[in-house]
């Protein structure tokens, strides 16, 4: 499966990126197919050089079925190549866990209690 995606270069803490469409088994920095262009994340938003690419070569990579990476997607989307994704719902990794639930519960409930003035605290 084709994925087109980010490879870093730069030195560290000054990063740097190429735009590459590769195989999704080869390694981030590894071997490559076509490089598309570059996306440099240090330079303002509105700069015209922070993200660079070949629009033809990205609609033809596109078509061909190449799947891009969630940050390019957005990249993609704005150049009007393709559609927006929608938001992903959180996975169930990234919730808290049952305990901790439990316990933020206990804890709203508590400060509900405990930060009721005290004219409501003595009429309940």
């Amino acid at each position: 499966m084709l994925s087109i995606r980010m490879s870093r270069h730069g030195t560290k803490k000054r990063p740097f990126f190429h735009i590459v469409v590769a195989d999704s088994r080869s390694p981030r920095d590894g071997r490559f197919i076509e490089k598309l262009g570059t996306y440099n994340p240090l330079l303002p938003r509105e700069h015209d050089k922070r993200i660079t690419f070949d629009k033809e070569r990205v609609a033809h990579w596109l078509k061909v079925g190449a799947q891009p990476s969630d940050r390019l997607a957005k990249f993609f989307a704005q150049a009007e190549l393709m559609k927006p994704r929608e938001r992903r719902e959180q996975t169930k990794k990234s919730q808290p866990k049952a305990k901790a639930q439990e316990r933020m519960k206990a804890a709203a409930a508590a400060a509900g209690e405990g930060g009721k003035p005290a004219e409501e605290a003595a009429a309940s």
